[in-house]
C-alpha cells in the first residue's frame, strides 16, 4: 500500500483524532499516542548561544531504554531528570526546535499530517523502529560515554545522529 493510500484510509479509520482534532482539544490519552516512539527527544542537545541554533547529540538521557526507545521511568522523569522538558499543546511551538523534524507533535503544531510510517497511520507500535526512524541503537548513554560526544549534522528530515 502507498504512503498516501495508509494516509486516506487512517483518516477514514474511526479513532483519526490525529487529523480532526487541533493539538489543543486532544485528551491526555490522545497526546500520548500521538508519540512516535521515535525517543530523539531523550537526547542531549546543545544550542548555540549566538545564533539559537539546536544540535540533537548521540548522547542519550540517563532515563532512556535503548530497546524500547522510552523513557524508563515516565512518570517520575521531571523529579529524575531535572531539565527534561515535559511537551504540551501550550509549549510545543516554542519546543520545536528542540525536536526532529520527522517529531509528531511539531508537524501537527504546524498543521502537517503524520509520517506514513507513524504508528497511528500504520496501526503497527513498532512501525517507527521498522522504519529505521527511531533512535534505537544510535544514542550512547551517560553511563556509556567513556570518550567526547560526537555532534551529528542532521541530514534531510531523517533524524540522524551518528
Amino acid at each position: 500500500m502507498a504512503r498516501g493510500d495508509r494516509q486516506a484510509g487512517a483518516a477514514r479509520r474511526p479513532g483519526s483524532f490525529w487529523r480532526s482534532k487541533r493539538l489543543t482539544e486532544l485528551t491526555a490519552a490522545e497526546w500520548e499516542r500521538l508519540c512516535d516512539g521515535c525517543g530523539m527527544c531523550c537526547s542531549h542537545k546543545l544550542q548555540d548561544e549566538d545564533t539559537g541554533e539546536v544540535l540533537l547529540t548521540n548522547v542519550a538521557c540517563s532515563l532512556f531504554d535503548a530497546q524500547t526507545c522510552r523513557c524508563s521511568d515516565y512518570a517520575n522523569r521531571s523529579r529524575l531528570v531535572p531539565e527534561c522538558v515535559k511537551l504540551t499543546p501550550d509549549n510545543v511551538r516554542s519546543l520545536c526546535r528542540m525536536l526532529p523534524p520527522t517529531c509528531a507533535y511539531r508537524r501537527r503544531a504546524y498543521g502537517r499530517p503524520l509520517p506514513g510510517w507513524h504508528p497511528l497511520v500504520t496501526g503497527d507500535p513498532r512501525s517507527t523502529m521498522r522504519a529505521g526512524m527511531s533512535a534505537r541503537d544510535r544514542f550512547l548513554t551517560l553511563r556509556e560515554l567513556k570518550k567526547p560526544f560526537k555532534i551529528a549534522p542532521r541530514k534531510g528530515n531523517a533524524p540522524s545522529l551518528g
